[in-house]
């Protein structure tokens, strides 16, 4: 038992033992008031009376520390009875904070699981969303150039269209030209027999070098190709490619003709003009004439596209690194002339049209008919040209 407890239970005690104390001078009054009340009684009926009284007054004492013992146990069992409830509730408050504590734990834990689901279900639709904004930038890049390269395909086409339109027209002139020098040519005087074979001869060595010539420029018309894709000059790149299209319908046709030596007038007329490079003096026929001019044409037309091309890329002007300057062969059929002298000539003119093309003017040329020519005086004062007839 605990100290308290004990201490209310001698208290109890103490309170019933003095409350008997009391009564019993309570009853020593009572009793000569009975006595003087009886006066007649004698002495032998006072004491039983007395023994009594006093029998009841420890009576009702034992009755009354019986009841403060009932008390006081009941109290003590009320008391055991508050101190386990008391010890339940706690371990009932301390269960119930545990259990909060636990439900706590599993809800945070519960939290951050989803929390971490979240975080990786964010991520994972970043990444999605990352790869298909990789995906549409590859895709929109894979159509632009599929979009470039059908542009260029039908840029080229074009060109070559055109190419080819103009050299229809171009070998309808010169067959219309050709015609006229040969009905002129047929009231010029004739070079000897000996003169004539020579000069066939001398052409046949030069077509066959031309021929050996042009089976090698593709090799490295296509190094140059590739550098220009490399400094994506794409505008120079594109005329380059018609540049040497056109060189491989020059190799067809030159491999496909049959050329008549003996029928072709340039290989009996006599000079008729002299003309002169590099401090000497050169004589030639009317036809031979005609493919200089060509030359310088076919020279100034090319170097104008060539230098529009360089504008267009923002390239610097630069036409000694263009491939049509360095093979200056566009338009030789490799007759009449030896290729040397065309590709001077060609040169001359390539030099003239690049500074217009670059520079968008017309200095030394014009424009007609779709095409390039150079003009006339600048020409003549190429060629110089000095009747020797």
């Amino acid at each position: 038992m605990k100290p308290n407890r004990l201490n209310r239970m001698a208290v109890l005690v103490i309170s019933t033992m003095s409350l008997a104390g009391m009564s019993i001078p309570a009853n020593a009054q009572q009793q000569p008031q009975e006595e003087q009340k009886q006066p007649h009684k004698q002495p032998q009926q006072q004491e039983p009376s007395q023994k009594q009284s006093e029998q009841e007054q420890k009576r009702r004492q034992q009755q009354e520390q019986k009841r403060t013992r009932q008390q006081a146990q009941e109290e003590q069992r009320q008391q055991e009875k508050q101190s386990q409830e008391k010890e339940r509730l706690q371990r009932q408050s301390e269960e119930d904070q545990k259990r909060q504590q636990q439900q706590q734990q599993e809800r945070a834990r519960q939290q951050a699981q989803e929390e971490q689901r979240k975080q990786r279900k964010e991520s994972q639709e970043k990444e999605r969303l990352q790869r298909q904004s990789e995906e549409d930038q590859k895709r929109q890049q894979q159509q632009q150039q599929e979009r470039a390269r059908q542009q260029a395909q039908e840029e080229q086409r074009k060109q070559q269209k055109e190419s080819q339109e103009k050299e229809r027209r171009e070998r309808q002139s010169e067959q219309r030209d050709e015609r006229r020098e040969r009905e002129a040519e047929q009231q010029d005087r004739r070079i000897s027999r000996q003169q004539q074979q020579q000069l066939i001869h001398q052409q046949q060595e030069e077509v066959k070098q031309y021929r050996r010539y042009l089976e090698q420029q593709e090799s490295r018309a296509r190094d140059q190709a590739e550098e220009l894709r490399r400094q994506n000059r794409l505008a120079q790149y594109r005329y380059q490619e018609e540049y040497l299209e056109h060189l491989r319908q020059q190799q067809r046709r030159l491999r496909d003709e049959r050329f008549d030596y003996d029928r072709d007038p340039y290989f009996y007329a006599a000079p008729i003009y002299r003309y002169r490079r590099d401090g000497r003096y050169y004589e030639i026929n009317r036809y031979g004439a005609n493919v200089l001019r060509q030359a310088l044409h076919a020279g100034y037309a090319q170097g104008f596209r060539a230098g529009e091309a360089d504008r267009r890329d923002r390239w610097r002007a630069a036409y000694r690194d263009s491939y049509a300057y360095r093979d200056a062969s566009y338009g030789y059929r490799g007759y009449y002339i030896s290729r040397s002298e065309y590709n001077y000539y060609f040169r001359e003119g390539f030099r003239r049209g690049y500074e217009d093309g670059y520079d968008s003017r017309y200095r030394y040329g014009r424009y007609a008919d779709g095409n390039y020519f150079m003009s006339d005086n600048i020409l003549s004062q190429i060629l110089n040209f000095e009747s020797i007839r």
